[in-house]
């Protein structure tokens, strides 16, 4: 497994040098690109406000005779605080605040300009050294004092005008609860809210996040205010109507019981439930019995079951006889034949008792089955009756009890209307006091400021992080491109994907100015003149001559018994080298003293003639073409 991993690695080595500038550039081009659009990117200041969100509780009022709280101060509500930050952040909150800071006209707010950089600049802020910009002096005031009038609900013009807005600003503001760090992991909450807001102006982003707390201030308590005032009307509303549904529903319930005959409800006097209990009680006695009884039945009819259940029933004596007379007929046997007269009696005797056990045996288990039938059918019987008994027992006391059902929801109710009544009565008064004065519980305790350190974007990190998926992804196109490439490129190859063994390598020579003088150096035909597909030279030790010594060896061992006779040169293009891989192994062969004939089959474009300076007039077409002799042709 190792040494696969270490081959599998260096394959991937060697796809990423044969595709080095592959990497190299792709890697450079994707970091060039993210860094020019991260030179371009505007910075991006936040500006915090930290606001308190307290319990809605008045102290000038207290808990009920209950212990419930009272309507404007939940403070058992888990749910109040999660409220108040969604609150915060909601569409109509912040639709106020544009309106409030007329940012749909605010050019600083929706195209704000940027200082002019140089490019020495630019790549100081990359690396983080650049300096600081100074900040513009504000021009808003920390508190609001007077705020926009809300968006009625019906104005979907206004609503729909201001959304664009709404939206940006809803997307760059950011609501967080504070939480409470202690030593190690452990926290606490708070009633704490922190409000940021990211813009690419230091002034714009503190102007808007003051101004969204004090709307959310102020907001609330206008919203106290109405809600207390609108919560005394629905209170007293709502007390008339209880007071008048709860007279209405006690003189219905007279009536109603007066009509129905109603005298008590009581559940340990009400025998029709009573009876409905025993039949209940029977009708799964008798459902029981009867699955009992099938099941006897059932095991009863199983083939051979029912003569098993009877087989030591009243035939003890018979068995007994039958025994004793086979133990006789054994005796006999042994100093008589089957045929002595004494033996054949015994025989019909034992025929006979034979009979009667059988006879005994069929009448048991037909007597057995009938047994179990009738108690069967009669469990059945008994089950129909008793369910019907209790069907109709049912349906009387549904009937009987539909009256005593309506009387007791009637009841119910009535008794419903009159806890409710109690509890807004008491609500009501209190809602009155809380009324006199209305606390806000919600306040700002820090207003945002003009920041002059950017927080973003994080340019250098960004860049860092493209080098690396850039190279990342370079090496994986380049592994890629290697893995598509399905040519043939070694011995190990040409194993694997041919599943053939090879029985040479030749080394191959650059068709550059290098190449051709070593192609000159080591050729010659023997006529005068060099070729250069002639690389055997037979004066002279090289590479090539010691690659086709090696081919020619392989040649005349790759078969058992004799060298081959004939080999055959082929490739699947042109200008493979198969005429000078054929004219070179044709040269090694003949230096054993053997007779080589070079055939060349290549009708289109024949070579061999030429290397070897002879003519081609009559070639291998003339001999298939012609009707010669054997002589003729090895003329």
């Amino acid at each position: 497994a190792d040494a696969g991993e270490e081959n599998h690695f260096k394959e991937y080595l060697r796809s990423v040098r044969k595709h080095l500038w592959l990497v190299i550039g792709l890697t450079l081009l994707v970091t060039a690109l993210v860094a020019i659009y991260m030179m371009r990117q505007p910075d991006i200041y936040a500006a915090h406000a930290r606001v308190q969100v307290d319990l809605e509780n008045n102290p000038a009022t207290g808990a009920g005779k209950s212990g419930t709280i009272v309507i404007n101060s939940p403070t058992a509500d888990p749910a109040y605080f999660n409220t108040q930050l969604q609150n915060l952040s909601s569409q109509g909150l912040l639709r106020r605040v544009v309106k409030t800071l007329d940012l749909e006209h605010n050019q600083d707010f929706l195209r704000p300009s940027q200082a002019e950089r140089s490019t020495w600049q630019n790549l100081q802020r990359i690396v983080g050294i650049g300096d600081e910009e100074q900040p513009k002096p504000a021009d808003n005031q920390l508190r609001l004092t007077k705020l926009a009038p809300a968006t009625s609900r019906d104005d979907l013009e206004e609503a729909q005008r201001l959304q664009p807005f709404v939206s940006r600003l809803q997307a760059s503001l950011k609501i967080e609860p504070v939480k409470e760090t202690r030593v190690g992991s452990y926290t606490r909450d708070t009633r704490l809210i922190d409000v940021t807001l990211n813009h690419n102006s230091p002034q714009v982003a503190a102007k808007i996040v003051n101004a969204v707390v004090d709307t959310f201030v102020l907001s609330n308590l206008e919203k106290k205010t109405e809600t207390n005032a609108s919560a005394g009307d629905f209170l007293q509303k709502r007390v008339a109507e209880l007071q008048s549904q709860i007279r209405s529903g006690e003189e219905r319930l007279v009536n109603y019981a007066k009509n129905h005959q109603i005298l008590s409800l009581d559940g340990n006097q009400n025998t029709v439930v009573e009876r409905l209990g025993g039949l209940n009680s029977q009708l799964l006695q008798a459902e029981n019995d009867r699955k009992q009884a099938e099941a006897e039945l059932r095991a009863a009819q199983t083939p051979g079951a029912a003569l098993a259940l009877t087989a030591k029933d009243g035939k003890e004596e018979l068995e007994a006889k039958l025994a004793t007379l086979k133990q006789k007929r054994t005796e006999l046997l042994v100093e008589n034949t089957e045929q002595w007269p004494e033996v054949k009696e015994v025989d019909q005797q034992i025929a006979n008792l034979e009979k009667q056990i059988a006879d005994a045996h069929q009448r048991a288990s037909s007597t057995l089955l009938t047994n179990l039938n009738t108690r069967y059918q009669q469990a059945l019987q008994r089950e129909k009756a008793v369910r019907e008994a209790f069907e109709k027992q049912r349906a009387e006391t549904v009937t009987q009890n539909e009256s005593a059902i309506n009387y007791r929801i009637i009841q119910q109710e009535v008794e419903t209307n009159k806890q409710l009544l109690d509890g807004l009565l008491q609500r009501s008064k209190e809602n009155d006091v809380v009324l006199a004065g209305t606390p806000n519980n919600i306040s700002v305790v820090d207003y945002a400021l003009s920041s002059n350190r950017p927080i973003g974007p994080q340019r250098f990190r960004n860049i860092l992080m493209a080098f690396f998926l850039g190279l990342a992804g370079a090496i994986g196109l380049a592994i890629f491109l290697e893995y598509m490439n399905d040519s043939v490129r070694s011995t190990e190859d040409v194993d694997k994907w041919l599943h053939l063994p090879s029985i040479g390598v030749i080394p191959a020579i650059g068709s550059g100015t290098k190449g051709r003088k070593l192609l000159t150096t080591l050729s010659g035909n023997g006529n005068g003149h060099m070729t250069p597909e002639l690389l055997l030279d037979v004066k002279k030790a090289s590479p090539l001559a010691e690659s086709y010594r090696h081919l020619r060896t392989s040649v005349l061992l790759s078969s058992a018994g004799r060298a081959p006779k004939t080999l055959l040169v082929t490739s699947s293009l042109p200008a493979e080298g198969k005429t000078t891989t054929a004219v070179n192994a044709a040269l090694s062969l003949s230096q054993t003293d053997a007779k080589v004939l070079v055939i060349d089959a290549d009708m289109r474009r024949p070579r061999v003639h030429s290397i070897f300076g002879l003519s081609n007039r009559r070639g291998l077409s003339t001999v298939l073409s012609s009707e010669l002799t054997e002589a003729e042709v090895m003329k």
